[in-house]
Parts: C-alpha cells; structure tokens; sequence
C-alpha cells in the first residue's frame, strides 16, 4: 500500500552545506522504435572538458572545505559510510581532484543514472530531470535491488501529480517513477528558512519497499 508522503523540515540549525531527432518528410510517416541496448551500450566514457587540474583553486576549495561547518569533523567519523562515488557532467578537472582527495571516486562513465545496485546503496540526486531518476529505477527494477535503495531527490509524489496531464513526454519519462510509487515511502523536506529553499525546495527521501516480483512484472521492459 502506497505510504502517505511525510514531511521533514529544515530550519536555521541545519548543517550548510545523470534523443530521438525526427525529421519532417512528405507522404505518410511511420513512427521508428528505437533498439533496445544493453546497460553496457548505454554507458559512454567521461573526461571534464578542463583537462589539467588548477593547484590554487583546488587548494581554496579544500580550505573552504574543511572550514565550514557540515565539514568540521573528523573524517573517520564518517568511515562507516563505505564507499563514496560521484557523478556529474558539468566536475571540472580541479573539483575531480578535490573530491578524490576528500575519499570519494569519481566515475569515468556517464551511466545516465543507470547504476545497477550490489549492495545497500544511497543516491544523492537532487534537482535531477525525471529521466534519470526514472533511469536509476529502470537498471533495479526488481524486489531485491530496489529494496536496497535510499534515494535523496525530487518528490516522486509530484512526479505522479503532473503525470495527470497526460503530457506524452513526462510520462514517458517518469512511468517507472510513477508505478514504484505503490512501494515508496516519502519523506518530504519542508524549507522554512530562504537559506534553504534553492538548495531542498520539492525534495524528498525515498525508501522503496516492494514485497513480491510480480507487483513489478506489468511495468517491466
């Protein structure tokens, strides 16, 4: 039974801080299905656009790092964490370095939010298009895989409102988003202080919690 969205709030105490082109002709037109590619087809290699890595930069953003308040501790305080990877297009080459210089492992590949879980996982993704979270689901669809999820992201309960106007686009975009929701407990995060609202606006925490495979065999590819 779908869990009723639960609201989380931060306040002032709170720690700072992953086409199809179609192309007119004349006469009838007949609608082409992409094929269907392996997780591996779909992943492409990454490199950031900067290539060399900038020393005073990289050491002004460790320092600013280290400094503030969310980073005021004794790294090992958070060792029982596990393994930390990050992932996004825009990393330059000085950021790259800094985070690997922090422990966290940068990925060489644009998965497009396809990683495929092993073990209990959490996905930091706020702010993301539907496509990736939809994506993410996608690559773990299955009892056992979405159950090891934790997902930090857009509200999914939004995602099933705006689904209602039909738009061909979202929906298709969002569909997996939409039909996990039957298993998902959202806990919402209520801004009530502007220092915030860019940062945590309409986002949420998402547990999923599927029981049998066959609640999930209409949606499958």
């Amino acid at each position: 039974m779908e869990a009723s969205a639960k609201i989380l709030t931060l306040d002032n105490h709170a720690c700072n801080g992953e086409w199809t082109i179609v192309l007119p002709r004349r006469g009838k037109q007949r609608r082409k299905f992409p094929k269907i590619r392996t997780l591996e087809q779909q992943l492409q290699p990454w490199v950031p656009t900067d290539l060399e890595s900038d020393p005073n930069r990289q050491s002004k953003l460790i320092e600013k790092m280290q400094t503030s308040e969310c980073c005021n501790l004794d790294e090992k305080e958070f060792s029982w964490i596990g393994d930390i990877e990050v992932f996004d297009p825009v990393l330059s080459a000085t950021e790259s370095r800094v985070l690997e210089v922090l422990g966290c492992s940068v990925l060489s590949m644009n998965e497009h939010g396809r990683r495929r879980v092993t073990k209990p996982t959490i996905f930091y993704m706020p702010h993301c298009e539907a496509e990736l979270y939809n994506n993410l689901l996608q690559a773990n669809w299955g009892v056992d895989l979405l159950n090891c999820i934790v997902l930090f992201g857009n509200s999914f309960e939004l995602y099933r409102y705006l689904s209602e106007f039909r738009n061909s686009t979202l929906v298709d975009s969002s569909r997996h988003i939409v039909a996990v929701r039957e298993f998902t407990h959202e806990y919402v995060i209520k801004t009530i202080s502007n220092d915030y609202f860019a940062a945590f606006h309409d986002s949420s925490w998402h547990f999923f919690s599927p029981v049998l495979e066959t609640e999930l065999q209409l949606f499958k590819n």
